[in-house]
């Protein structure tokens, strides 16, 4: 079994919402997508989506693209992004998709690695930072630990963490999250959200303190599912 991640699927089969707005390279990005994952990736194989999987506002209309995502090969697990406004209840979405993971507070175990995750929010920093992002931040790191403490009473060994946010912000190395991290047999964190080259450079990535970062939005990938292990 091969693990594989990429974030930012950004599909749009309902909402008609082409990418190529954001840059010539979007262009055909989920036939760039399927190609290239279809080459990779078989049906013994782990494929993690940290966020902003469909465009779509409500279930109903994100159908189009999870069926399209459920018939790629691999089992799928789930985080939400700030974009997938259609994401509902896990455990309905799960009986809709039951081949798919969608975490939610909670871990899932397989072949003695379980894997957590969270939506994420804006990492705290002097340039911008509101009340609000204060109050989402918290409720997110609250979030993340409650998945992480499901994850240990289920015995975990080994931890590898799903966010769609950043854990740190603009080339900071250390986060509240980053701290709540270390405190946890987490060995490697996936994210996305960074779509432009100079947030690229500054993404925390790379061994840091015992844990592997690793950024996997779809375009950093160039739309190719990244091997992790």
């Amino acid at each position: 079994m091969k693990r594989f991640a990429i974030g930012d699927l950004h599909l749009s089969q309902s909402m008609k919402k082409p990418m190529n707005v954001f840059g010539d390279h979007w262009k055909d990005h989920a036939h760039k997508i399927k190609e290239n994952w279809e080459r990779q990736v078989t049906d013994d194989d782990v494929v993690l989506i940290p966020g902003d999987i469909s465009w779509a506002m409500r279930l109903e209309e994100a159908k189009i693209d999870l069926d399209w995502l459920n018939k790629l090969p691999g089992k799928k697990i789930c985080v939400r992004g700030n974009h997938d406004y259609w994401w509902d209840r896990p455990k309905k979405l799960m009986d809709a998709y039951p081949q798919m993971v969608f975490l939610q507070n909670t871990a899932y175990t397989l072949d003695n690695l379980t894997f957590c995750g969270a939506r994420g929010w804006i990492c705290p920093n002097p340039i911008s930072f509101t009340s609000e992002d204060e109050r989402l931040f918290t409720r997110e790191l609250a979030r993340l630990k409650l998945s992480l403490d499901v994850a240990m009473k289920q015995g975990a060994i080994e931890i590898w963490v799903m966010l769609h946010y950043p854990p740190t912000y603009g080339g900071e190395k250390n986060s509240p999250l980053t701290e709540l991290l270390k405190a946890y047999p987490v060995t490697r964190v996936i994210y996305g959200h960074l779509h432009d080259s100079l947030s690229w450079e500054l993404a925390l990535q790379g061994n840091y303190e015992g844990i592997h970062y690793q950024l996997v939005s779809a375009d950093y990938l160039d739309f190719r599912p990244l091997l992790l292990l």
